[in-house]
């Protein structure tokens, strides 16, 4: 799917503030968002600031999304605990979901095969991204948020945004 599309249609259903640690596969998505007006985008260092950020962009009243590798996901579920999941802090996670198929790229296996394990072993929601994803799709997972306040993952595969 073409990122500006994709952005777009966060934006349509009231995702306001993006933030996270870049990744490859977010790069034209990542391009797209460097260009947004001030306070609507913050790149993070690490995966735990961004999702404190986006705790501090809730609780500010806006619609947070997150960024980041699979990798990252081990390093910030302590903030998600002590955050997200305590205080149902609603956050659309871009999850990129590496592994596998990342041949090549050895350091990513062990994670790629135990992101959706990770996930199920926190209770945490998830959805992977598919090129059929529309508006209906994405309000689904704002009202799911929005509802449930608790994060959701969106899984994201490589060269699944251009």
């Amino acid at each position: 799917m073409e990122s500006a599309r994709f952005l777009s249609l966060l934006q349509d259903a009231g995702f306001n503030f993006f933030t996270g640690v870049p990744c490859s596969y977010f790069k034209p998505l990542l391009q797209l968002l460097e260009e947004m007006p001030g306070g609507r985008h913050l790149s993070a260092p690490r995966e735990d600031l961004a999702v404190a950020l986006s705790a501090g962009a809730w609780l500010a009243g806006k619609t947070p999304v997150v960024y980041m590798q699979n990798s990252g996901l081990g390093y910030s579920l302590e903030a998600l605990a002590s955050l997200h999941l305590i205080y149902r802090i609603p956050t659309l996670i871009l999850l990129s979901h590496r592994g596998p198929t990342d041949l090549g790229w050895e350091e990513h296996r062990v994670m790629g095969e135990k992101t959706t394990a990770l996930l199920d072993t926190f209770c945490l929601d998830y959805l992977t991204f598919s090129e059929s994803i529309d508006a209906s799709a994405i309000n689904s997972i704002h009202q799911r948020l929005t509802s449930e306040r608790s994060p959701c993952f969106l899984l994201i595969g490589k060269d699944s945004l251009s």
